[in-house]
């Protein structure tokens, strides 16, 4: 039946080599963990060994499909950042993060365009190259933050997520800027002045407003079954991304805005969402990599190498760290943690992404700009993503990994509750540890309802004695969280 028609063939075929790479992918990521290389340099080169010059024979130069297919990606991304980041991670690292996604995006794209016009590049390419990898990547920093066993200190952590999740504004509007002096020669306007806090006024409020209402709808509306709530969700982040662009705001800062106000509520079938939203994620970030190592011709790699390298080391040992110490150096930051954060400036997804554009707009040299980017990923993804571990041991910035218990409890509920549960890994320390559960002082509506320990399953009675490695269950009121993590410590992310 196949043969009759070569369409069908073709499309079994595309599929037999892409979910190969898919599996691939996730079958080595936890070896290349291992071995400390970021998971999202083994996606590009599996992808580039999925295209046309490699042994997947897939050909693909489609940049307005990447970018648009690109974009959603990075949505499904940033909602599963979002909802999985707490309120007090974005107040404490809100000033840091914001200097470092305005000032710290022209600072290093403006010095990188000037080293590079130095070298040798006229200045349009300089200033498009400059713009296009001033920003870091969400999806290759919450690949490595948050996908790995790399564990860093949180207000390091939540500054590197949030400066990635809020500065592709900016890219943004200098990748436009830059295009739009390539096809007019024309300088832009004092009125561009104003182009930066608008969009992140309109995409924060957006995302606000947006996140509100889209949370207000899942506890109103009663839903079928549990699995159209993702659905609704991601509805919730596109309609996010849409308002906001159509009224010049950032959209992609408005996805995370609506998913943070999501993700900080009581929502309905809380822990299912999360899941669904993490494994969305995760594809999204293997399907992105993959489709970006496709649209590389390794051939048209090899002319640029060598200005692709000096690029590379001139971003990662020059531009960037001086861009960090120039926004940092005034708060009150240590000099170890503004080194380290501006060592880690991975990029990814988003420079790529933008580097599709110069190429749809038809600026000349805009091909030649697009490989430079590419070249530029992959050396941050070797240096610095593969010294990551070893900086972050150097610099004492990291935190002990607590083990993950065999087993996990969820409750879902379409409704709010009245009490919350969590699990705590009781540690030698505290002072619960040793103690039976009779002799424990819990405020009147808690009490321990299970214990992990080891693979097995320990009820909670009241001669259970709490033993060093336990993860324990508690359910507890909202008001005695203080006191519960006085006892407990702080609670597993399980």
């Amino acid at each position: 039946m196949l043969g009759q028609g070569v369409e069908p063939l073709g499309t079994a075929v595309f599929l037999l080599v892409v979910g190969i790479l898919i599996a691939l992918s996730v079958l080595l990521s936890r070896r290349i963990d291992r071995l400390g290389v970021p998971i999202v340099l083994l996606f590009l080169v599996l992808g580039m060994l999925g295209g046309s010059e490699g042994i997947g024979g897939i050909a693909f130069e489609d940049y307005g499909f990447a970018f648009r297919v690109g974009t959603i990606y990075l949505v499904l991304i940033l909602v599963d950042g979002g909802m999985n980041t707490p309120w007090h991670a974005v107040k404490q690292a809100a000033l840091p993060a914001g200097l470092l996604a305005t000032a710290g995006v022209v600072f290093t794209a403006g010095l990188l365009a000037l080293f590079m016009k130095i070298f040798g590049l006229n200045w349009t390419e300089a200033l498009l190259l400059g713009a296009v990898v001033s920003s870091t990547d969400a999806a290759a920093v919450f690949a490595v933050l948050r996908g790995g066993s790399l564990r860093l200190k949180p207000r390091v952590a939540n500054i590197l997520e949030v400066e990635s999740c809020a500065n592709d504004p900016m890219a943004v509007l200098l990748t436009l800027i830059m295009i739009g002096i390539a096809q007019s020669s024309d300088l832009p306007g004092w009125h561009l002045a104003l182009t930066v806090p608008w969009q992140f006024a309109i995409g924060a409020g957006v995302g606000l407003l947006v996140g509100f209402l889209g949370m207000r709808a899942m506890h109103a509306v009663k839903l079928p079954t549990a699995g159209l709530y993702p659905a609704l969700t991601l509805a919730v982040a596109f309609l996010a991304f849409g308002a906001a662009t159509l009224i010049d705001g950032s959209g992609l800062l408005s996805v995370y805005v609506a998913a943070l106000v999501m993700g900080n509520s009581p929502l309905p079938y809380r822990s299912g969402l999360t899941r669904v939203h993490e494994s969305l994620g995760w594809l999204s970030q293997i399907a992105l990599f993959l489709m970006l190592g496709l649209l590389v011709f390794p051939s048209r790699l090899v002319p640029i190498m060598g200005t692709g390298l000096v690029a590379a080391l001139f971003l990662t040992f020059v531009a960037r760290p001086i861009a960090v110490f120039l926004c940092l150096a005034p708060l009150r930051l240590s000099a170890k943690e503004i080194a380290y954060i501006g060592w880690i400036g991975l990029r990814g997804a988003v420079p790529i992404i933008l580097g599709a554009l110069p190429v749809l707009s038809q600026i000349p040299g805009a091909e030649r700009v697009f490989n430079l980017v590419f070249f530029i990923v992959v050396v941050s993804a070797i240096l610095p993503g593969t010294t990551i571990r070893a900086v972050t041991r150097w610099l004492k910035l990291a935190v002990p990994e607590k083990p993950s218990p065999s087993a996990v409890l969820e409750i879902n509920s379409a409704h709010s509750l009245n009490g919350e549960i969590a699990s705590f890994h009781i540690e030698p320390a505290l002072a619960v540890c040793g103690a039976s559960l009779s002799q424990l002082r819990l405020p009147p509506d808690s009490g321990v309802i299970l214990i992990v320990r080891g693979n097995e399953l320990v009820a909670a009675r009241g001669h259970t004695v709490l033993l060093p490695g336990d993860h324990v269950y508690v359910f507890f009121q909202p008001c005695d969280r203080p006191y519960i993590e006085l006892l407990f410590g702080k609670p597993e992310r399980t």
